[in-house]
């Protein structure tokens, strides 16, 4: 039985993702742009440490950060696109009404377990991002080049989670209202 959700083309976000599944879908390419520059970055990377003898003190905390945004984005781009991971054993079975409802409880349920989750990331940006005394300041590498990817790192994360919080309530109610 096929997946009414999955389709040969790539559409993009799903209709039920809304306005913002939408733009979630057409931001997706600048993280994928970044796994393309961690890995043009790993390249001269390489060929300046053993080929000019010359490393950088950068290239290897910048591939991290950029490849780690990317796959934190990835679970927020996959939510929009309905291309989770699922276990279709019960649900390929179900008929349109009940598939429907099973949609619709468990983009209610996954909206729970995001916020809940996005709770956590904001109590370790309350830790990374802010001084005892209330200042701002992002928590750093603490290597020799030491940038504050860290910091952001737990940011972003915390802003994903809120975003796929949300992602997850429209679905949810434009899945309710049947809309396809």
């Amino acid at each position: 039985m096929e997946n009414p959700h999955e389709s040969k083309a790539d559409p993009g976000a799903i209709p039920q993702a809304g306005w913002l599944g939408g733009l979630i879908d057409r931001l997706g390419v600048v993280f994928a742009l970044g796994i393309v520059a961690a890995m043009l970055i790993l390249i001269q990377e390489v060929f300046l440490r053993y080929v000019l003898n010359a490393p950088t003190i950068w290239a290897h905390e910048t591939t991290i950060f950029l490849s780690g945004v990317a796959f934190i984005y990835g679970g927020l781009y996959c939510t929009a696109r309905d291309r989770h991971i699922r276990v279709v054993l019960i649900y390929d079975m179900l008929g349109p009404r009940l598939r429907r409802a099973f949609d619709v409880v468990i983009s209610i349920v996954s909206a729970g377990a995001s916020t809940m989750f996005a709770w956590a990331a904001w109590q370790m940006v309350l830790r990374s991002a802010f001084t005892p005394d209330g200042s701002f300041r992002l928590e750093r590498s603490g290597s020799a080049w030491d940038p504050v990817f860290p910091g952001l790192s737990k940011v972003f994360l915390f802003i994903v989670l809120v975003l796929m919080a949300l992602q997850f309530l429209i679905l949810a109610y434009n899945y309710a209202r049947g809309r396809k």
